[in-house]
C-alpha cells in the first residue's frame, strides 16, 4: 500500500535472473511509468536446505557474502535488461533472504501491485505457473499480475 510520505503507488517484482522474471520486471517499469508508480525489483535467496522444507536462520557469512556480490551483479542485469534508458521510471533493487515465495508474499502487504513472471529458473517444463507465482497469487495481500515471456517482448 502507498506510505504517507509517498503518495505514489509501489509494484514490487521478483526477479531471479530467468527470462520469465526479466519480461515481469519489463512489464512493471512500463506500468510503473505510464501508472507513475515506484517499481521495486526484489531478488530473494536463501541457503539450500532439504527438500520441502523451509530455510531456517541465516547462510554463513562467507557464504552470504559470495552469493549476495554474485546476485547483485544478476539483479542489476535484470534491471539493466528490462528498463532501458528511455523509460521514464527508476527501478530500486532489493535483494532479500528468504523463500522467494515467502519474501514476496510479505513484500505484497506493502505493495499496490505484485508483479511476477510465470516461472523462473526452477520451473520444470511444462507448468503453465511456477510454485512462487502460484504460492504469491494465492496469499499475497494486494493484486497480482502473472506476467508470461514472449521472446518479441
Amino acid at each position: 500500500m502507498t506510505n504517507d510520505s509517498d503518495a505514489r503507488p509501489l509494484v514490487v517484482v521478483g526477479v531471479d535472473g530467468s527470462d520469465e522474471s526479466v519480461s515481469a520486471l519489463r512489464w512493471a517499469a512500463r506500468y510503473g511509468a505510464a501508472a507513475g508508480a515506484s517499481v521495486r525489483a526484489v531478488l530473494a535467496w536463501h541457503y539450500p536446505t532439504a527438500a520441502s522444507v523451509p530455510p531456517v536462520g541465516l547462510a554463513p557469512a562467507a557464504v552470504s557474502s559470495e552469493v549476495e556480490e554474485r546476485i547483485k551483479a544478476s539483479l542489476a542485469e535484470a534491471v539493466a535488461k528490462a528498463a532501458p534508458d528511455a523509460l521514464d521510471v527508476q527501478i530500486d533493487s532489493e535483494i532479500r533472504y528468504g523463500h522467494p515465495a515467502e519474501v514476496l508474499i510479505e513484500e505484497s502487504s506493502h505493495a499496490d501491485l505484485l508483479v511476477v513472471g510465470r516461472r523462473g529458473h526452477g520451473g520444470f517444463l511444462g507448468m503453465l505457473v511456477g510454485s512462487v507465482s502460484l504460492h504469491c497469487v494465492n496469499a499475497a495481500e494486494c493484486p497480482v499480475v502473472v506476467v508470461r515471456n514472449r521472446p518479441a517482448d
